[in-house]
């Protein structure tokens, strides 16, 4: 396994287009005061020893060498020794509604946003438990299998928009059901639950139905609403204005809690109303940490060789180089004819 043990060092690599960027308006702001001067073909024989190939092979040289020293920062390392493990915990699967009335701004910032905020607190507190992610709107996708890769979660948590689900809609259960055939087949007594956040607005399948399967496979089904029974206009991205149906009213999208505590007391879980504070997560937190835990299976590397000297090195020789090269020609080397020498010596041997 390859791994920067400094990943944020990387952020430097921001600098490189700039350097770039600089260079290149460099070699523009010299080439027209050369040209203010006369016609740089004849300056050009005024200035035998002036070189045009080695500023650029010096500039880089030295941004290789940059780009050497960040790898050098950033610490990589190769994993050389797999253990397997067990941890103390449980499985998760995540359900995120991800339909445009998740955009809705009845809690702050919006539904979704509001949504990732409280999953983000709860991934943040699993430490030996195994993670997985759906999001649904008209269909639903697996974003993330079950695993104990917590940067991974956050990550693609953060990165989640409604255009991940091309086909709009509510399809709850199917999430579900997707959620439960992630886990896979029931081993030992880990406890698993699902956390389904949603606003409940589902028009597409069964979602109590899927909720009772669960149950009936040992899974916990605990439900977030998002948004509230009054609801909010859903606005439409890049503009000022509302999604609007047919007739031209604006849509409202309400929390439809009845669906929500239904789906949750047929999956024998519980339900809470997500609002402006900590409360929803504080609630599920304390739910998950009652779902029992047995031995979950990992696998892992323990030791890490570090590789940061081979570029180390190679940054040293290409600075070492390019202080020895100037950027005009050497006098020395410039009077020795490489094809003269050989013309010279053919022509004697003959």
């Amino acid at each position: 396994m390859f791994r920067f043990a400094h990943p944020e060092y990387l952020f430097l690599l921001l600098i490189i287009p700039v350097i770039i960027g600089l260079f290149i308006f460099k070699v523009y702001q010299k080439r027209r005061k050369i040209k203010q001067f006369g016609n740089p073909d004849l300056l050009a024989e005024l200035m035998p020893n002036v070189s045009y190939v080695r500023p650029h092979v010096k500039f880089y040289m030295q941004l290789f060498a940059i780009l050497l020293t960040i790898t050098v920062l950033a610490q990589p390392q190769f994993g050389t020794k797999l253990e397997k493990g067990k941890r103390q915990g449980i499985e998760v699967m995540i359900a995120l509604d991800v339909s445009n009335s998740m955009m809705a701004q009845d809690v702050q910032p919006n539904r979704l946003e509001k949504a990732k905020q409280v999953l983000s607190k709860l991934v943040d507190d699993m430490t030996n438990d195994k993670v997985g992610l759906v999001v649904f709107a008209g269909d639903a996708y697996t974003q993330l299998p079950i695993t104990v890769d917590y940067v991974s979660a956050k990550m693609f948590l953060a990165g989640i928009t409604p255009q991940l689900v091309p086909r709009q809609g509510t399809a709850i259960g199917s999430a579900v059901d997707l959620c439960i055939k992630s886990f896979g087949e029931k081993k030992g007594e880990t406890g698993r639950a699902i956390i389904l956040i949603t606003d409940g607005e589902n028009h597409e399948d069964d979602a109590v139905g899927a909720a009772k399967l669960a149950l009936d496979n040992g899974i916990v089904v605990h439900v977030i609403g998002m948004g509230k029974p009054d609801g909010a206009p859903i606005p439409v991205d890049g503009t000022m204005s509302f999604w609007k149906d047919k007739d031209g009213n604006v849509v409202v999208s309400k929390l439809n809690e009845d669906m929500c505590k239904n789906i949750a007391l047929s999956g024998g879980g519980v339900y809470v109303r997500a609002d402006n504070t900590n409360n929803a997560y504080k609630v599920i937190s304390g739910e998950l940490d009652k779902v029992a835990k047995s031995d979950i299976k990992t696998q892992s590397f323990s030791e890490f060789n570090e590789q940061f000297q081979s570029f180390a090195l190679l940054a040293l020789l290409l600075l070492v180089i390019d202080s020895f090269m100037f950027e005009r020609k050497n006098k020395i080397l410039s009077k020795i004819r490489i094809f003269d020498i050989k013309e010279k010596f053919i022509t004697k041997k003959n």
